[in-house]
C-alpha cells in the first residue's frame, strides 16, 4: 500500500484530518507531517517537512493544505525535485498529475468544499504522468 505524506497549518487541520479519513477509504496509508491542532501555527516548517519526506522516498506522494493553499505551496516547492500543484478543481488535479507529473497535490483549506476536495484527492491519486512532450517540458525546470 501507497504511503501519502500530509501536511498542513492550522487552517488546513480540519481539511487534513477529513482527507485522511478519505485516504483509508481508497486504500492508501498516510503519514502526518502536522500540524496536529487549530493552534496558530507556521505552515513552512509542516511543509518542508513534507516536501522532504518525498524527496527522499519515504512518500511518494504529498497534500499539503493551508488556508489558500499558496503559501505552503510556497514552501514545498523550495525543495528540489517536488512539483507541488495548488488545485481547487479535480480537472486541475488531474491535469496536473497528467502534464506536470506533480507529487505534491496543495488545496485551499479556507475555500473548497469538502466534496471538491474529496474528488481532488481521489483524482490526483489515481491519475497517471503522461509523459512525452511533458517530460522535456519538467527536465526544462532548474533544480538548485
Amino acid at each position: 500500500m501507497k504511503t501519502v505524506g500530509l501536511a498542513s497549518d492550522h487552517a488546513g487541520y480540519p481539511l487534513k484530518e477529513l482527507v485522511k479519513e478519505w485516504l483509508k477509504e481508497l486504500g492508501f496509508d498516510n503519514k502526518d507531517f502536522g500540524t496536529y491542532s487549530t493552534d496558530s501555527c507556521d505552515y513552512p516548517q509542516f511543509g518542508h517537512a513534507l516536501a522532504t519526506a518525498v524527496e527522499s522516498g519515504e512518500c511518494p506522494v504529498g497534500i499539503a493544505i493551508c488556508g489558500t493553499g499558496n503559501g505552503i505551496n510556497m514552501s514545498v516547492n523550495h525543495h528540489a525535485g517536488i512539483r507541488g500543484a495548488l488545485c481547487w478543481q479535480p480537472k486541475i488535479a488531474e491535469l496536473a498529475r497528467q502534464h506536470n507529473d506533480a507529487n505534491i497535490l496543495v488545496m485551499p483549506g479556507r475555500f473548497i468544499e469538502e466534496s471538491t476536495a474529496k474528488e481532488c484527492v481521489r483524482v490526483f491519486l489515481t491519475t497517471e504522468f503522461e509523459g512525452g512532450r511533458h517530460q522535456r517540458r519538467i527536465e526544462a525546470i532548474p533544480y538548485k
